[in-house]
């Protein structure tokens, strides 16, 4: 497995300090992260993007994966029709900038759930959005990885299996986050049940007595367990931690990752 780094944590900081830090850390890849008026501009033109690949390559940095989001993402869980137009907008960007730059992923945040309409119509809505989007992707070539966050939605294995299972798209399957569940579950669980559907995965961990993410190592996660059952259903792709820090604590991270990955 390649370990890498996700810009979501890193803030404002800048393709060219990003690729450096992966190069002093020893990160094999990085997620990049586009949004609106920054280094990373949602906005970029072909030839920026090529340029962006270009210099990923020369600095000998993969590209995991791309999440991309408009100022005014939307929801793709809310009942307002534009509300979703304004998130697939954002999805289908994502995976323009995707194949521009080579990439094979996707990182998909569908959005929080509210109290307005029902469950089964929340999940409806998503699954008929992605099964029409799942063409697109295709197209692109990359997967859309959807994430299990903190959003009220998808609180299971088994969930997340079924809603993918329903979409019956190899281009919709999960981003898994094995932090996200821990409140109320088992990462493990999640990677056995989800298996060949799983198509990137973010490292974190959390204390339960503390109810707080923290820097990997230091919370209740079984990582040898965790290691073990991501070889047992043929996971070895990419591992990309979501642990927020200064670049000295980014440093400590990955070699927190090298002895995860080699339990």
């Amino acid at each position: 497995m390649k370990i890498g780094v996700t810009q979501i944590i890193l803030g404002s900081m800048p393709l060219a300090d990003t690729l450096a830090l992966c190069q002093e850390a020893g990160y094999d890849a990085v997620e990049l992260c586009f949004e609106e008026d920054r280094d990373m501009d949602i906005n970029m033109s072909e030839s920026e993007l090529k340029a962006v690949r270009e210099s990923c390559a020369a600095a000998g940095i993969e590209i995991s994966s791309v999440a991309a989001n408009y100022q005014d993402r939307g929801n793709l869980l809310s009942l307002n029709s534009g509300q979703r137009a304004k998130g697939i907008k954002s999805v289908v960007r994502s995976l323009e900038i995707a194949e521009a730059l080579g990439v094979e992923a996707i990182l998909l945040h569908p959005g929080q759930l509210t109290d307005e309409g029902t469950y089964l119509g929340v999940w409806e809505n998503l699954s008929s959005v992605l099964s029409d989007l799942a063409p697109i992707a295709e197209s692109h070539g990359a997967v859309i990885g959807l994430e299990n966050v903190w959003n009220k939605f998808l609180l299971s294995s088994r969930e997340m299996c079924d809603f993918i299972d329903e979409i019956d798209s190899e281009w919709v399957r999960s981003y898994l986050d094995t932090a996200n569940m821990m409140a109320y579950g088992y990462p493990e669980h999640w990677i056995r049940e989800l298996g060949g559907r799983i198509v990137r995965v973010h490292f974190k961990d959390f204390k339960r007595d503390h109810h707080q993410f923290v820097n990997l190592l230091d919370g209740d996660t079984n990582w040898p367990s965790v290691m073990r059952n991501l070889r047992a259903v043929e996971y070895d792709g990419y591992v990309i931690h979501e642990v927020g820090g200064d670049w000295a604590h980014q440093v400590d991270v990955a070699e927190r990752m090298r002895r995860i990955v080699a339990m």
